[in-house]
């Protein structure tokens, strides 16, 4: 087991933004390590295997939703923002962790759900009892129509109206995504500053930054128009009542841009701060942007490009890259479109494990490595989640073992998000070593054969490979920092170069299963093969 996590000394060319650049690992608590035997993992099961996690050569963590819940939605209606959810521990314990990983030369990361709440938050009870009660027009409360029904058109993201009927102040409150997670009116001052003392909480308490959850759902149209339905000629398969409409209307308000300037006033208080923006759904590539922007704005956007994309191509990597042009000096920020720093992954707690989309079970370990290899070489942060490093799978939860409401809801045509979201193998042992209870979610036979104890010390695994391909982006200002330049693709074959100052790396990788050749490095290389090698 590898003991020594110290990082080196930086380089001269290391980023004045710690995160830019950055290799950030997910960790979602609920399935990463359990210390007390409850079958659910938590705070101090974190900080128990951080080593696991500095030894990868990652800069940073981010943790998935730990404050107080009833968990309707698994963390992500929260009940109190600046509080630790007894299942996951104390506030101590969140503070031991915070240590332990800054010891370990990790940063912190965490969510912040800043769009709504639990319907069970004292905010949420006070907006309820009255019209006229203190917090009254801190949600998003309309009356009804002449007929009874909603105010408006808008679907939630988890199917059905996102309108719910409250007898108590008799007027419909909005949701966009379970009826437990009543919206937060984020036009309103009032409002938006609670969230920033929330922001405040958690800075003095040492963190590093923050993912901001669905943070183009955080303002809406205050007049409450009907969204555009989609018309019959779209084609795209719907399962949810949300397919049927363009949400020009319910999410993607313009303001949100301003209520990030305040985000990022606070996070400057406290130095070099990450702030990534998860902005989901279809045309968002101008959102991201302009949150992103300039110096006034968000660090990153989190990108979706790749998350429930059903094959990795050339021309998807291509695309996606192509949309986030360099701008600005090598390693800054720049303005416009062009100086905007995206973030990228392959795998997160929503979306489905790489090996199970993208190859054939028989080419599983050789596309993991080519998968690997490439999300290091991307311009941009990279996030790896949680078993990645293992090559994990995809598990298959039966129907009466579901946890995940949406799939609950739109079974069986919602992929259920709990087969990306069982507990982490530590060892080959019928519980993984990740719990001595009952698992909230059961592990599979073929992800227990995948565990860290299983591939540690072997250097032909993937766990190696990972460790190696970070330790190469950790090490290269072509890699971290560098331009984009010369992207071509060509079939399965992808090829760009990475340039900083005078040093040129030229990457090609073969995404397919039979020997192509790249003309730009006048070779042939091997199926799913990785190619990365200085120019002069």
């Amino acid at each position: 087991m590898i003991t020594d996590h110290s990082h080196p000394a930086p380089p001269e060319w290391w980023p004045k933004d710690w995160w830019r650049g950055a290799a950030i690992y997910q960790i979602y608590p609920r399935s990463f390590a359990d210390s007390n035997g409850d079958g659910i993992g938590d705070l101090p099961g974190i900080t128990a295997h951080l080593d696991h996690v500095a030894s990868l050569g990652v800069d940073a963590i981010w943790i998935s939703p730990f404050f107080t819940s009833p968990m309707a939605d698994y963390g992500y209606d929260v009940a109190d923002y600046c509080d630790v959810d007894p299942t996951f521990g104390t506030l101590a314990d969140f503070d031991a962790l915070v240590a332990r990983a800054h010891q370990l030369g990790l940063r912190v990361t965490i969510d912040l759900v800043f769009a709504h709440t639990s319907d069970q938050h004292p905010w949420f009870t006070q907006s309820r009892a009255s019209r006229t009660s203190e917090r009254a027009d801190w949600y998003v409360w309309a009356d009804a129509r002449r007929d009874g029904t909603p105010p408006s058109n808008w679907q939630s993201v988890f199917g059905g109206p996102a309108w719910t009927w409250d007898a108590r102040r008799r007027q419909y409150y909005m949701h966009q995504f379970l009826k437990e997670q009543p919206q937060l009116n984020g036009h309103n001052p009032a409002v938006q500053d609670a969230l920033l003392d929330v922001a405040r909480f958690w800075l003095k308490r040492g963190v590093d930054g923050f993912r901001l959850d669905a943070l183009n759902h955080a303002l809406f149209d205050p007049a409450l128009r009907n969204n555009p339905v989609l018309g019959a000629r779209d084609k795209r398969e719907r399962t949810r009542s949300f397919d049927y409409q363009r949400r020009e209307h319910s999410q993607n308000h313009p303001g949100v841009v301003d209520f990030i300037k305040r985000i990022r006033g606070v996070c400057d208080e406290y130095g070099a701060i990450f702030t990534v923006a998860e902005v989901g759904g279809e045309g968002v590539l101008p959102l991201m942007q302009a949150y992103t922007a300039g110096e006034a704005h968000l660090s990153s956007a989190y990108g979706f490009e790749f998350l429930y994309a059903p094959a990795l191509t050339a021309r998807l990597v291509a695309r996606a890259l192509a949309q986030w042009p360099d701008g600005g000096a090598e390693g800054e920020g720049g303005g416009g479109g062009g100086g905007c720093w995206p973030s990228w992954a392959f795998e997160n707690h929503d979306a489905p494990r790489l090996v199970s989309r993208w190859c054939a079970s028989e080419h599983r370990d050789a596309f993991a490595r080519l998968a690997a290899s490439l999300l290091v070489c991307l311009r941009g942060n990279i996030f790896v989640y949680q078993g990645q490093e293992l090559g994990l799978e995809q598990d298959e939860i039966p129907f009466h073992l579901l946890k995940d409401p949406e799939a609950i809801a739109n079974w069986p045509l919602t992929l259920s998000r709990d087969g990306v979201r069982t507990p982490m193998p530590w060892t080959s042992a019928p519980l993984g070593g990740f719990t001595d209870g009952e698992p909230w979610l059961p592990l599979s036979a073929g992800n227990l054969g995948r565990a860290v104890a299983v591939q540690e010390g072997d250097d032909a695994a993937l766990l190696a490979h990972w460790r190696a391909v970070l330790a190469q982006r950790r090490g290269s200002a072509p890699l971290r920092l560098g331009r984009l330049e010369n992207c071509v693709a060509r079939g399965d074959m992808l090829y760009f170069e990475r340039v900083y100052g005078d040093e040129r790396l030229a990457c090609a990788f073969n995404l397919g299963a039979m020997p192509r050749r790249v003309k730009e490095l006048g070779r042939t290389i091997g199926a799913y093969e990785t190619v990365i090698v200085p120019l002069a």
